[in-house]
Order: structure tokens, then sequence, then C-alpha cells
């Protein structure tokens, strides 16, 4: 008796780690690297680059093993992917292999009398919550890469400190939303990042893009920069642009400023910039909403 779990830990998972191993090597990882990325022993990484680990060529040759194999290479190796989001990217793999495809073939071959047999084996959902916010959280990390490396960013951040973050599709609360925990701040021309993405942690710029939603826009990406009427000038050259009061609930405000400017009407899916122009006590800030925080952070970039 064999159970398909065997066929996937005693054939899959090798032939997965092996060639994820020998992608990571090809990137400029170091075996150590390899190694703690993999979270295996250097040992192991070892056998895998000498050949030790015999290899199933069915899995090898499946042109989605091989897609995954470079997807989760690529985000390791870029730091957008962390190593849940790659165990939930394999698993979800797994569970539709193992659906009438190539690991239930491999489990019939195993297990002979399983062809004669009716079996469906349940699957996990590949639409699954954790995989969806550990895509947010990588959207997110991307995001932040483009902004720390554009030249003059910092020279963009307001005195309460910036931030980039994106939405859950169905967020209804700042829990559904990721970014920055605190603020990304300017320290002699640099902009500084106090932390990984999470969710939950930005109470303003989150506020801001579910009021956003709330009026009628799509977008699922939002940054926040310091007021400049030439930056205003610039952005409102491309993008809808929409003030609001800072003296109101930023959530009303936001939210009935964005669903007066008919936004439906344009294509809710498409940028736009929110602004406010300050008040007592509260500095002026402009907001860049996009269909993704990379979106956003890419429109920024554009105008440093």
């Amino acid at each position: 008796m064999r159970f398909i779990e065997e066929v996937v830990v005693e054939e899959f998972l090798p032939t997965v780690r092996s060639m994820l191993a020998e992608d990571l090597r090809d990137r400029g990882f170091t075996q150590h690297e390899v190694a703690d990325a993999l979270g295996i022993s250097q040992s192991a990484v070892s056998k895998y680059a000498h050949g030790e680990v015999a290899r199933n060529e069915r899995v090898v040759a499946d042109q989605r093993v091989s897609d995954l194999v470079e997807r989760v290479g690529e985000g390791l190796a870029a730091g957008d992917m962390s190593p849940v989001a790659a165990v939930v990217e394999i698993e979800v793999l797994i569970r539709q292999l193992e659906e009438g495809d190539l690991l239930a073939d491999l489990h019939e071959e195993a297990m002979p009398a399983l062809s004669a047999a009716d079996v469906e084996f349940s699957v996990h959902d590949p639409d699954s919550g954790l995989r969806e916010r550990e895509s947010v959280l990588a959207s997110v990390r991307r995001g932040l890469r483009t902004l720390t490396n554009a030249s003059g960013f910092a020279g963009l951040i307001p005195n309460v400190g910036a931030n980039v973050a994106e939405c859950l599709a169905d967020a209804s609360s700042v829990d559904d939303v990721a970014a920055v925990p605190g603020r990304l701040v300017d320290v002699k021309g640099q902009a500084m990042v106090p932390g990984e993405p999470e969710f939950g942690v930005s109470e303003h710029v989150a506020t801001v893009l579910l009021a956003a939603r709330e009026g009628g826009s799509t977008a699922r990406g939002a940054v926040n920069l310091r007021y400049d009427p030439a930056l205003l000038d610039q952005l409102e050259a491309s993008f809808p642009t929409i003030e609001f009061d800072p003296e109101r609930s930023t959530r009303e405000a936001v939210r009935d400023a964005v669903a007066a400017a008919d936004l439906a009407a344009s294509d809710g899916t498409e940028a736009l910039v929110l602004y406010q122009t300050g008040a007592v006590g509260i500095e002026p800030i402009v907001y860049v909403l996009a269909p993704s925080a990379p979106e956003a952070a890419r429109i920024v970039r554009d105008i440093v």
C-alpha cells in the first residue's frame, strides 16, 4: 500500500528541491545560501549539486514544474518571495497535480490497483487566503524596492513619513492592508525602511486606500508623498487628481471626494491621485493610488 503523499515525499519533492538548488546556484547563490533558502543542510545541497539525488524525469520534464522552479527561484533571489510564500506555491501545484494529473499518474504506477478504482482526491484551494496574503506581501516588497532604488525618492517623503501599501481583493479593514510597519523616513538623503511588510500596520495610508475603494476606485496599491504644487501638476497631467478636506474624517472625506469624481465612468481601475493641502496641525499630503503597490511605486519613480 502506497499513499500519494509518499510519491510526493519520495519523488516529487526531492526532484523539485534539486531543481531549485540548481536554479539558485545559477543565480549566484553560495552552497550555504542555497541551504538557508531551502531550509536544508549544506550536505544535502552538495548531494543535489553532484547528482547524488535521483530525479524523476517526468517531474523534471513537466513545464508547470519548470515554471514553478523559475518563479520561486526568482522570488527567493530577489527577496520578493518569503519561504512561506514559496511553500504555498509548491503546495498549490502539488494539489493541482494530485487531481487526475501527473502525481495521480505516478501514484497509479506505484499502486496499479488504483487504476481500476474510481478515486478522487480532495485538494487544497489554489486561491486560498494564505496564498493571496503572501502574494500581496511580495507585491509590497517589489513596490518598496522600486521606491528605495529610485534616486531622489527620499526627498519626496513627508515629515510624517511615507509608506507603500496594497490591500487584499476584498479588503474591508486596515487588517486587510499590507504595508511597512512604522513609516519610511529620510535619513541623510536615503529612504530608511524600519521593517518587513506586514498586514494591519498602516492606519493612515490604509485608511485612505480603503476609503477611495469605498468611493468607487478599484485601486489596491498606494504610496503617500509630501505635498508640492509642482509635483501635483506633474501627476495631474497624467492621472485623475482629486482634492479632499483634511478637516473632516479622512475616511469620509476621501470616500465622498472619490465618489463625487465618478471614477466608474472613466474606469476605476486606473491610477488616481488624492491630495489635501493641510490645516492646523495637519501636514499636506499627496497619495498615488494604482492597481498594485509596484504600479504606484513606478508612477512615483517616474516623476522623481
